[in-house]
């Protein structure tokens, strides 16, 4: 049996003014009209998984915001964290949950705000991985094949090619590197034996569990203690008692780094993470000058930027490469190069007391 764990607990912060601590990027309809990235992202598998297969990690803050866009999803599919503690204790987390409800499951972890233009062959890749999984004690990474040096994206270096499932060869992974410089990136990209790092990751919950036993073991004390708890009168305050002391710790400095058995299948299905406002060049469509719109705009002479505003007029005379964002109470305007910097000014705003802006 497949389960999905989607991790919807991220502040999304690159897309500040419009993403906010309140209401992040998942929540946001930013690449369809229609739904938010996190419905797009449950709609993708529901012909994969029965939506009570579905598992959402997030933190207390989203609660609310998960059930009024997924009404559907059973409530007891919402697994809280008590506080940030990166994807290692997540996924630990997670794994306790869905292990119990639907034992020796293979888990397929998703993030929440990536794009997938072809969901069939996401649907296809996926599933070939799930069945190599299935066979031992296998991590399986979806890899993406750059088609540019990028420091937004951890890498993959892969090796021999090891079986073929289905039409999807699967390689083993010989190390993972995190965002590299880009002499580095330009380096990986020339290689040819690099892919970007999804982060969508393929195991059995049973797989996770002892790889993380056997990786972070102060971590897996705690998620013991846990264990223990779930469905007992005390199970919250020993969840916030032992997550909170958990290190802050990814999946893949605390796992994958370490690991002998990854593998990696490539992955060409129209992919897209929406890390910054950038992206949003890649995935829609742009006017005449190159531009993507999403405003009352009139300009005159304004090529290959960026414009969004929720409720003002935007004018623009001689711009070029900008992106301009309006809301109700904040404006960014920023040079496309430096769209990954968001980051760094809603860390600036907060220490300057800009609270009500985050």
């Amino acid at each position: 049996m497949k389960t999905i764990l989607i991790m919807a607990g991220g502040a999304g912060t690159r897309f500040w003014p419009v993403s906010r601590k309140e209401n992040p990027k998942q929540f946001l309809k930013l690449t369809d009209q229609n739904m938010s990235m996190l419905q797009c992202t449950v709609n993708r598998v529901k012909e994969m998984v029965e939506i009570d297969q579905v598992f959402i990690a997030t933190n207390n803050l989203y609660v609310d915001k998960i059930l009024e866009q997924l009404p559907e999803l059973p409530e007891e599919n919402i697994i809280v964290e008590p506080c940030k503690r990166n994807t290692a204790p997540c996924i630990g987390l997670a794994s306790l949950y869905i292990e119990r409800k639907y034992p020796e499951s293979t888990m397929i972890v998703l993030p929440s705000d990536h794009v997938v233009e072809n969901t069939e062959t996401f649907k296809e890749i996926i599933n070939s991985a799930a069945s190599y999984a299935y066979k031992g004690e296998n991590i399986v990474t979806l890899g993406i094949k750059p088609n540019k040096p990028e420091t937004g994206y951890g890498y993959i270096h892969f090796g021999k090619k090891v079986q073929k499932v289905e039409n999807n060869n699967i390689f083993r992974v010989k190390k993972f590197t995190e965002k590299p410089s880009l002499e580095k990136a330009t380096r990986f990209f020339e290689d040819g034996n690099y892919y970007w790092n999804s982060g969508m990751f393929v195991w059995k919950t049973e797989t996770i569990l002892n790889k993380l036993k056997e990786h972070l073991p102060e971590i897996y004390k705690n998620l013991k203690e846990i264990s223990k708890s779930i469905g007992q009168p005390e199970e919250n305050e020993v969840i916030d008692e032992n997550f909170s002391c958990m290190n802050n710790i990814s999946i893949d400095y605390g796992v994958l780094e370490k690991e002998n058995d990854i593998y990696v299948i490539p992955a060409d299905f129209g992919w897209n993470d929406v890390g910054s406002w950038t992206a949003l060049s890649e995935i829609n469509e742009k006017d005449e000058n190159d531009n993507i719109i999403n405003a009352d705009h009139v300009g005159i002479d304004t090529n290959d930027s960026i414009i969004y505003s929720e409720d003002k007029l935007v004018t623009s005379i001689g711009i070029d490469n900008l992106i301009i964002v309006n809301t109700e109470d904040a404006i960014l305007v920023c040079n496309k190069d430096n769209a990954q910097d968001v980051k760094k000014l809603r860390k600036l705003l907060k220490e300057k007391g800009f609270k009500k802006q985050l």
